[in-house]
């Protein structure tokens, strides 16, 4: 018997490679408005979480206030830039076939709003590996990771127990979130240092996405 009912993926730098495109620019972006703002600084403290982070950061560290526009305005600049610069994650489609060949159960976990996930997958050709009950947002609970209730609602949609599902995140908040929502979770090592994935209470480590059809029998 499988080890695991569920694989849960993060989309945004587990399936597309959009963490660099939307990192830059957010940090552009910050910087721009006089919130100096470095890539690395992104990454550590945007990356995995939803857009409401971006305002509770600016507010405590530099006492600022985000244009209302922000949401919508950073949206268009990513999108914008998806259109041309946007990829698969090296060996994402070959992880959904395998999982899909194999006959488990997978489904995408995101902190990321319907419409962005949903012009990832398009862009990148990974839109037919997901039907529509298997996709879900942070909009659909209210809260971002690393609140565990994403996960959680995934896994109760689906009518798996948390500690049958795997998930393979590649942030601390997306590790922090199916930690507490009692799974195991792979942090995918590509983009976030594995300290920073071991110190979030990852189960283990992964550095490329083959990996993942392994731990299924392990």
């Amino acid at each position: 018997m499988d080890r695991y009912d569920l694989v849960v993926l993060d989309n945004d730098g587990v399936l597309v490679d959009s963490e660099p495109i939307s990192n830059r620019l957010l940090a552009e972006y910050l910087t721009g408005l006089g919130f100096p703002t470095t890539l690395e600084d992104s990454y550590r403290d945007y990356m995995g979480r939803a857009s409401h982070a971006v305002h509770e950061v600016v507010a405590e560290r530099f006492g600022g206030t985000m244009p209302a526009d922000f949401p919508q305005a950073f949206h268009d600049r990513v999108f914008a830039a998806f259109e041309t610069e946007l990829t698969p994650v090296p060996g994402a489609a070959e992880l959904l076939q395998e999982l899909a060949g194999r006959g488990t159960p997978y489904c995408l976990a995101s902190s990321a709003g319907h419409g962005w996930i949903r012009a990832a997958l398009d862009r990148t050709g990974l839109r037919g590996f997901f039907p529509e009950e298997r996709i879900f947002s942070s909009q659909d609970v209210g809260i971002g990771k690393p609140a565990p209730d994403l996960f959680l609602h995934a896994a109760r949609t689906l009518a798996v127990e948390p500690v049958r599902c795997l998930v393979v995140e590649d942030s601390a908040m997306g590790v922090l979130a199916a930690r507490a929502a009692g799974m195991d979770v792979y942090g995918y090592t590509a983009l976030t240092p594995a300290e920073r994935l071991t110190e979030a209470g990852a189960t283990g480590l992964i550095g490329t996405l083959a990996e993942v059809a392994k731990l299924l029998d392990a």
